[in-house]
């Protein structure tokens, strides 16, 4: 028995988001929707196991094999936004990637004000498997505020807090240099919410002017430039995932 097929069998709405179309959720409202047919035959289950031999199509076009994990880094500049298209016509991270990388899928999202740390991948499920609280995968953002700190406010948020009826949850939170009117703080969560930060430190008379991510779980900024696209290394995925994803 080869590698692969040890893979198997395997759900298919976990396969289609294995390779790289789609999310599992996204997957799921396919095959509810009627788009997807295995060896022929339109499925109305997205728990539906298929072996290796099974064909898969989504809206007619065949969706072969998993795809071997690849991941990017990119430093999104401010004034860029995360998505595929904008009704507004304002410039997206795929206006900035390589012709053979606009299909790729970003982890998450940061809104056009902020910048720093954008995860991009072939693969939905891993994409899924990092945004969810449930896997604890800590994002770290520097942010500069303007406005008074108070080291008990800061408590209040930190232990997390219902806003305008959303829960935020616990987070950590530093408070760095002071420059002039401003100061930086790191602030490390475990999940991504709209506007999240903005939101907690604005609930505290704080007002964000600078937000930067700086590291997505094991993945860092460190000395990138704005604008600049990295591969990670294969080595560096199987060192931290392979247990989880086809690498």
């Amino acid at each position: 028995m080869t590698n692969e097929s040890k893979k198997y069998p395997l759900r298919v709405a976990k396969f289609i988001a294995q390779s790289g179309i789609a999310s599992r959720r996204q997957a799921e409202k396919m095959i509810i929707e009627k788009r997807v047919k295995v060896d022929g035959k339109i499925i109305e289950s997205a728990a539906l196991n298929i072996d290796e031999d099974s064909k898969v199509k989504v809206d007619g076009k065949e969706i072969f094999k998993q795809n071997k994990l690849r991941v990017w880094s990119l430093f999104k500049p401010k004034g860029i936004i995360v998505t595929n298209t904008d009704n507004k016509k304002r410039k997206t991270i795929y206006d900035i990637l390589p012709n053979n990388l606009k299909k790729i899928i970003s982890v998450g999202r940061l809104d056009i004000n902020s910048e720093g740390l954008i995860l991009l991948t072939n693969s939905g499920e891993f994409s899924r498997y990092l945004e969810l609280p449930v896997n604890n995968v800590e994002r770290q953002y520097k942010v500069r505020v303007r406005g008074n700190i108070d080291i008990k406010k800061i408590k209040l948020i930190e232990n997390g807090i219902t806003i305008n009826g959303v829960n935020y949850s616990k987070n950590k939170i530093t408070i760095g240099k002071k420059t002039g009117v401003n100061s930086w703080l790191s602030i490390t969560l475990k999940e991504g919410k709209n506007r999240e930060i903005r939101n907690l430190f604005s609930y505290i008379d704080l007002s964000v002017n600078r937000l930067i991510r700086i590291s997505y779980g094991p993945f860092k900024l460190d000395d990138m430039k704005k604008g600049e696209l990295r591969e990670v290394p294969s080595n560096f995925l199987k060192k931290n995932f392979e247990n989880h994803f086809y690498l």
